[in-house]
């Protein structure tokens, strides 16, 4: 239930853009904050700037003796450890320990929540439930590990119909009662081992989204991965299964329904009904197991087929993420700067079937690169090689597809516009990071845009 925090001493650890909005929220609830954060207050500018303005105490790491545990809550920011020496301190003083997440849900616990948890995916299939949610005229808010704090639509629990929040593992081990009426796992890969101890470990972060679940409520859970359907069993509601294959993993829990993928699109086996996935935005395997797992959410929630459809259609996709810049002359022009390593290339091929020209390269990551030579075979026509590792790109590339050395993605896409031909498909799919040449992959996938933007 909602707490009254108006006159308490609370701490922020760590001024992040989700700190930073749960210190916000904290001050609109009339609470005494400090803030504390291990860079100095010249480093934080701006937020340090901030703090002030809004009536909080700024602190920096070392935070001194016994702060922590004379406070009547401590907030964590998603990439502050739990498992730090004062935070376990002040949980032996019986200090409440929340991560921003839970902050905010105890200010919303009337407005029906739908999270997404998972190694890969999660921003899409979070935008995509938001954009099938606002189909259906509610007014939704998109957030948490994506784009907006959850605090920020706690500051207006009024304003929401649906909330639709992106949870990564961090944030899902700082909840205590958070509520999700429907939550999804879209899949388990190894990751943030420099975090966790072993990846069972990570699991169970993924897994604490449906612990606090209740009567109404259900998961929705990737039916072929062996892994996650594990994880399902703790749920302790009806679990409904996607799948792109057809048949789930064995020992599965029992599913209340499955969505399967088909020629096209798919379907909802205990719905009997079927929806078409022609929006680029949402093409290979990996983004049908997105569009599933959020129709999942949507009409389970309340949202009406025709909603779905219609979002499904008109869904704009994730800049930087497969994103369909423009088709010229017949030759279509894909953005996927946010593939910053090879498996995210192969996620990418996989969505092709032919007639690809390749332009990858910048600051390598130590990686083979065979993987994403032998899932282009037949697929693509030629790779145009950019930033620091063009060498080694070619060398992977000898002898298996005509390899342009272009040196900076401006003579790329010139060299791609002189190279496809109609019905053809220029990929920006890096599997490198973008320092060498740019400021992020955003950067890099914006210089992109704008160069195919001129031809």
């Amino acid at each position: 239930m909602t707490v009254s925090l108006s006159g308490q001493k609370v701490l922020v650890y760590g001024l992040a853009k989700s700190g930073v909005a749960a210190l916000r929220l904290l001050r609109q609830h009339g609470a005494h904050v400090t803030a504390l954060d291990a860079r100095g207050e010249d480093a934080l500018g701006d937020v340090a700037r901030e703090v002030k303005s809004l009536g909080a105490t700024l602190v920096t790491v070392p935070a001194p003796q016994g702060l922590l545990e004379s406070q009547a809550l401590v907030v964590v920011s998603p990439g502050v450890p739990l498992a730090l020496p004062e935070l376990r301190a002040a949980a032996a003083a019986g200090v409440p320990i929340w991560g921003e997440v839970e902050l905010a849900s105890r200010f919303l616990e009337s407005v029906p929540l739908f999270g997404i948890t998972g190694t890969n995916g999660k921003s899409t299939t979070t935008a995509l439930t938001g954009e099938l949610f606002a189909k259906s005229g509610r007014r939704t808010f998109v957030g948490g590990n994506l784009g907006r704090p959850f605090s920020e639509a706690a500051m207006s629990p009024g304003d929401w119909d649906a909330l639709v929040v992106e949870l990564s593992s961090f944030q899902l081990e700082g909840i205590q009662t958070l509520r999700p009426r429907g939550a999804v796992i879209l899949n388990l890969t190894p990751d943030h081992l420099d975090r966790y101890a072993s990846h069972s470990t990570y699991g169970e972060a993924k897994a604490r989204i449906f612990h606090h679940q209740r009567a109404g409520d259900f998961a929705v859970v990737n039916a072929d991965d062996a892994e996650v359907m594990g994880l399902a069993r703790q749920a302790k509601v009806p679990v409904y299964g996607f799948s792109v294959t057809g048949k789930p993993v064995v020992d599965a829990p029992v599913l209340a329904g499955l969505a399967v993928a088909e020629e096209g699109g798919f379907r909802l086996d205990f719905q009997g009904e079927h929806y078409r996935l022609n929006n680029r935005a949402l093409r290979g395997a990996h983004n049908a197991q997105n569009a599933m797992a959020a129709t999942l959410l949507a009409r389970l929630g309340g949202v009406s087929a025709d909603a779905v459809q219609a979002g499904l259609d008109s869904y704009p996709g994730l800049p930087h993420r497969l994103e369909s810049v423009r088709v010229l002359d017949g030759v279509e022009w894909v953005n996927d700067s946010k593939a910053t390593n090879v498996d995210s290339v192969l996620v990418a091929l996989r969505a092709f079937r032919s007639g690809l020209w390749l332009i990858a390269g910048g600051k390598g990551k130590g990686a083979p690169y065979a993987p994403m030579v032998e899932e282009g075979l037949g697929k693509v026509k030629g790779v145009l090689t950019i930033g620091a590792d063009a060498d080694v790109l070619a060398q992977a590339y000898a002898g298996r597809a005509q390899v342009h050395a272009c040196g900076t993605l401006a003579v790329a896409v010139e060299k791609a516009r002189e190279l496809a031909k109609a019905g053809e498909t220029v990929l920006l799919s890096p599997a490198c990071a973008s320092y060498d040449q740019f400021k992020n992959f955003e950067d890099r996938g914006d210089t992109f845009k704008r160069l195919v933007g001129a031809l």
